[in-house]
C-alpha cells in the first residue's frame, strides 16, 4: 500500500514499521552496537556488519570479484567499483549541504561535513 505511518521525530522522514523507524533513529543517536570480532569497528545496524564481515573475508582471500568495464581495475567490494567509476563519469552525487562542495562517495562527504561541526 505504500503506507508509513511512523515518522522520525529527528528529521520527519518516515517509515512503514515501527523497526525500520529505531534502525533510522541510530543515524541521529551515533549508536553503533554490533561490533566487528575481526578489527572491533562497530556498526548500527547488523546487515552492515554482515556485509563488512564479508568484506573482511575477501581481503584476505585477495578474491576481488567486482570489475571495472572501463579500465579493468577490480575491487573485493561493489560499492568501491562504484565509487571508482566515479572516476571515469566525473559524478560527484554527494553535495555538502553547507557550501556545496560535491563528493564521489558518502564517506567522504561525511568527512567533510565534520569540519562545519
Amino acid at each position: 500500500t505504500g503506507e508509513r505511518p511512523f515518522p522520525c521525530r529527528e528529521c520527519g522522514k518516515t517509515f512503514n514499521s515501527q523497526a525500520n523507524l529505531l534502525r533510522h533513529h541510530l543515524t541521529h543517536t551515533g549508536e553503533r552496537p554490533h561490533e566487528c570480532p575481526e578489527c572491533h569497528k562497530r556498526f548500527a545496524q547488523t546487515s552492515t556488519l554482515r556485509q563488512h564481515l564479508q568484506d573482511h573475508r575477501r581481503l584476505h582471500t585477495g578474491e576481488r570479484p567486482f570489475c571495472c568495464p572501463d579500465c579493468g581495475k577490480s575491487f573485493a567490494i561493489a560499492v568501491r567499483l562504484a565509487e571508482h567509476r566515479r572516476i571515469h563519469t566525473g559524478e560527484r552525487p554527494y553535495g555538502c549541504q553547507e557550501c556545496g562542495k560535491a563528493y564521489r562517495s558518502f564517506s567522504n562527504l561525511w568527512k567533510h561535513r565534520k569540519m562545519h561541526r
